[in-house]
């Protein structure tokens, strides 16, 4: 998880400032002056010059000046810049990591796993933190189960490698036998197994079209279902912790930014939009700052997240915090995560 490389740098004296800023911020979350600065500062300048290495990198746009205060805070490109070239990267704690991991080996099925992770997540992090299904599309099929519920109601039972289950429920026109049901079992599961979901209803037509299928019309019934029943479902499932956490945290004390944080937390269609803009980013984490995230219900948070991958499925894990949130120490605790979350659903 290597820093980015330098293309237009700033000083190291001024480097050096915003780097303080920021992390002063991140501690207090007051506006940082530069007496408060000349005080904590080891290269030991002047109040007078760290007043005006900050003005410099206020002119720059990374810091800005509340009016209320003589002290800066870092903006979105400030937190950028911070990210991208002078974050350090914190060592996490692999006791409690180990602990984490041991609790969620006793989840007994994939949405289990997930609702621990992201409940446990949010307990280490102190933010909130979200963990997504997996996009199932380039799941490997295993094998289906065909139950008759009822004469009008036939339940499929899809189950893809890594111990994703999937259940369609079909309307029919008429009550099969349970042998015809087997057979057209034992036929698809032969001919699909290997085989990624996509590739299946890409190509379900060709590998049954000379099924001999008059007498129960199955086939045809499947034909017909086939987006249905191998297709992505129409909403990512998300699940989300922490709300406490970050309705706690001072920038959402001000009534404007607490209604804004509610309706994010509230509109699950809109994290799992936001997960997705992470999603086929280079490197091992994404981070997105404020106005990075491209909408006003998101200008005041930081979300940091990685990739879970399957056998080909890919969800993702991510924290959801205030713009000042310890990166360097969320970064590392968020990639190692979705490695455990990984690791846990392959075995």
């Amino acid at each position: 998880m290597a820093l980015q490389s330098k293309t237009s740098a700033l000083t190291d004296r001024q480097e050096s400032i915003l780097r303080q800023v920021v992390f002063h911020f991140i501690c207090t979350a007051t506006p940082v002056g530069s007496r408060y600065l000349s005080k904590r500062a080891g290269d030991h300048l002047s109040p007078a010059t760290i007043r005006n290495v900050m003005a410099d990198l206020e002119e720059l746009g990374y810091l800005s000046h509340p009016h209320t205060s003589a002290g800066r805070v870092p903006t979105d490109q400030g937190y950028r810049y911070y990210v991208d070239y002078l974050m350090e990267i914190e060592r996490i704690n692999r006791e409690e990591l180990s602990k984490m991991e041991r609790q969620l080996d006793h989840a007994t099925d994939p949405n289990e796993l997930f609702r621990e992770t992201s409940r446990l997540l949010s307990k280490i992090s102190k933010q909130l933190s979200i963990v997504s299904s997996p996009h199932i599309s380039n799941g490997i099929f295993e094998k289906l189960e065909l139950l008759p519920i009822s004469s009008s109601k036939l339940l499929v039972v899809l189950s893809i490698r890594s111990g994703i289950v999937r259940t369609i429920m079909l309307e029919v026109g008429i009550e099969y036998r349970r042998e015809a049901l087997e057979g057209l079992s034992r036929i698809l599961n032969e001919r699909l197994s290997g085989l990624t979901l996509r590739e299946i209803r890409e190509t379900f037509l060709d590998r049954t079209k000379d099924v001999q299928d008059e007498e129960t019309g199955l086939v045809r019934l499947f034909v017909d279902s086939v987006d249905q029943l191998f297709n992505e479902e129409k909403t990512d499932k998300v699940h989300i912790a922490g709300t406490q956490n970050i309705l706690e945290q001072p920038e959402f004390v001000d009534p404007k930014n607490f209604r804004s944080v509610i309706e994010l937390i509230q509109d699950e269609e809109f994290i799992v939009h936001l997960l997705q803009k992470h999603e086929g980013a280079e490197g091992d984490y994404v981070i997105t700052i404020g106005s990075e995230n491209k909408d006003s219900k998101a200008e005041e948070i930081g979300l940091v997240s990685a990739t879970y991958n399957i056998d080909g499925i890919a969800g993702r894990v991510g924290i959801i915090g205030p713009k000042r949130m310890n990166y360097g120490k969320i970064v590392p605790l968020v990639d190692h995560v979705a490695k455990i979350v990984a690791r846990l659903m392959a075995s």
